[in-house]
């Protein structure tokens, strides 16, 4: 018996074998450690780092504690640059934003590869707007410039004031308790999208299905990325996928409506004629349908709009009722304003010229978005070694992470304030004289291709929600300490009391 406990012939002792395996660990992590300080270099920064996980503990635990972290070491280093290690990768944090800008300036397949999110890939695909470089890059953002035309944002603007209207409505059934409002707002903000994008295209059913889907994105867009079943990420790789596939299916049925002569109702009724002109004539000259027109590939491109224009939106509309309610003052000379152009009780919806004319509305909402910039880092990996400046190269492979939200509050005079003025004075001009380091869209060549989009929504939804709603914020402790969620929002949901404030509620 005591000979069957001895190693077998040809066989290692296990105590052995594992002497060898801690020897190979060890040996790993000594090597990890060593990788991570020599791409450190100068820069401020943890100077040992758990094996593999690094920081990642601290960041999906308290996402704000651990960037406000970032951003404290890059600004007492004074270099605007600081390191740390998640999930076997190195990564730079940048606070400068001249350096964001040269990141931003350099997006190209030798320098700086934009990511969206640092495990974007695995989740929206390769094939997708935010990975495109150079002229097929250019080709296709010419090809979405009639979506954000005067007219078509006249068109949006309809729809986008039914469905805020809408949803107001079902808010205020809920008076005399307080609401929180990130959730009302992302569901808003999904139907806006749902109708503004793809309208007449999608069911009912389709709507309810598309909703879900997209509740899971979320939700694994701040999981760990474990893609494996039953693990969030997974869920909503898979959710990413079906929502392509539907999004498609809207463009293919605008296509044939399209082709057939009627009036674009949407935004891929304006983008499919010209795709449908082009794809007829490329087939009457016997030539492939021109790049970035297939069915499957337009869902995609469409899906990229509404992941840029769904959180973000809630962001900030979540920001703008909590500075409104803590600024008495600019609430009155919103509501003044609006109100000398349009009424509730008028029965019609703001033209597109009332609201351009609506400028201090609209550099309330230019304020909110530099006060609070929904997407607060721009994520970007380096596809080759590049000099970011004289003392520091960014490794290959290493993700860079430039903050517009520390932009914002660099060059401005006192930035810590909710202040309007600085973009509404003549005499001010601060959205001239520190434009460079107004990032919330971002800079280069994917500067956001709907900021103007975005910023009507924010004040469609600012003119409209002053105008009919009477409304308190139900303040706490630390309720507008920003979350992630996965763009910032009040840490309470920005929690409100309603109330109607006109006379009859607004139908048209």
């Amino acid at each position: 018996m005591v000979e069957l406990l001895l190693p077998a012939a040809g066989f290692p002792d296990l105590r052995a074998a594992a002497q060898y395996l801690a020897a190979a660990v060890a040996l790993y992590f000594l090597v990890e450690q060593l990788s991570y300080l020599r791409k450190k270099g100068p820069l401020p920064g943890p100077a040992l780092v758990v094996p593999f996980l690094g920081s990642v503990a601290h960041m999906v635990r308290d996402p704000a504690g651990f960037w406000d972290a970032q951003a404290a070491r890059a600004r007492e280093s004074g270099s605007g640059l600081a390191a740390d290690f998640l999930i076997g990768r190195f990564v730079v944090f940048i606070r400068d934003s001249e350096l964001s800008h040269r990141v931003f300036a350099n997006v190209r397949p030798d320098a700086f590869h934009l990511i969206g999110h640092p495990f974007g890939k695995r989740l929206f695909g390769d094939h997708n707007l935010i990975y495109m470089f150079g002229e097929d890059h250019k080709d296709l953002r010419r090809r979405i410039a009639p979506n954000f035309t005067p007219r078509a944002l006249s068109t949006y603007a309809a729809l986008q004031q039914r469905v805020v209207l809408a949803h107001l409505g079902r808010w205020l059934a809920h008076t005399g308790e307080a609401t929180p409002l990130r959730v009302p707002c992302r569901d808003m903000n999904l139907e806006t999208s749902q109708t503004v994008f793809v309208g007449p295209y999608l069911t009912e059913k389709a709507r309810e299905r598309f909703a879900k889907d997209y509740a899971l994105f979320n939700v694994g867009l701040m999981a760990m990325p474990v893609d494996l079943p039953g693990f969030a990420f997974r869920r909503a790789r898979l959710a990413v996928a079906r929502l392509v596939r539907t999004l498609g299916d809207c463009a293919r049925q605008s296509k044939a409506r399209m082709r057939a002569g009627a009036e674009p109702e949407c935004l891929v009724d304006y983008w499919m004629q010209d795709t449908v002109r082009e794809t007829d004539e490329a087939a009457t000259a016997g030539k492939p349908p021109p790049a970035h027109t297939d069915d499957e590939e337009l869902g995609g491109f469409l899906f990229d709009f509404l992941f840029a224009a769904q959180d973000a939106s809630t962001s900030s509309l979540c920001w703008a009722v909590s500075a409104l309610e803590s600024h008495p003052d600019v609430l009155a000379r919103v509501r003044a304003e609006v109100a000398a152009v349009w009424s509730p009780e008028s029965g019609e919806p703001m033209t597109a010229e009332k609201i351009q004319g609506m400028r201090y509305t609209q550099a309330v909402a230019r304020e909110v978005v530099r006060y609070r910039p929904p997407a607060t880092l721009v994520p970007h990996i380096a596809g080759e070694p590049f000099q970011l400046t004289e003392w520091y190269t960014v490794p290959k492979g290493a993700i860079v992470f430039p903050s517009v939200y520390e932009s914002s509050f660099q060059g401005f005079p006192t930035p810590d304030a909710f202040d309007p003025e600085r973009f509404f004075s003549e005499a001010r001009r601060e959205d001239v004289a520190y434009k460079r380091n107004f990032l919330a869209f971002g800079a280069g060549a994917h500067q956001c291709v709907g900021q103007r989009y975005a910023l009507n929504h924010l004040v469609l939804f600012l003119a409209l929600f002053v105008s009919v709603v009477d409304f308190k914020r139900d303040t706490t402790e630390g309720c507008d300490d920003p979350v992630y969620m996965p763009t910032i929002v009040p840490r309470d949901g920005c929690s409100v009391y309603l109330k109607q404030r006109c006379a009859s509620f607004p139908s048209f």
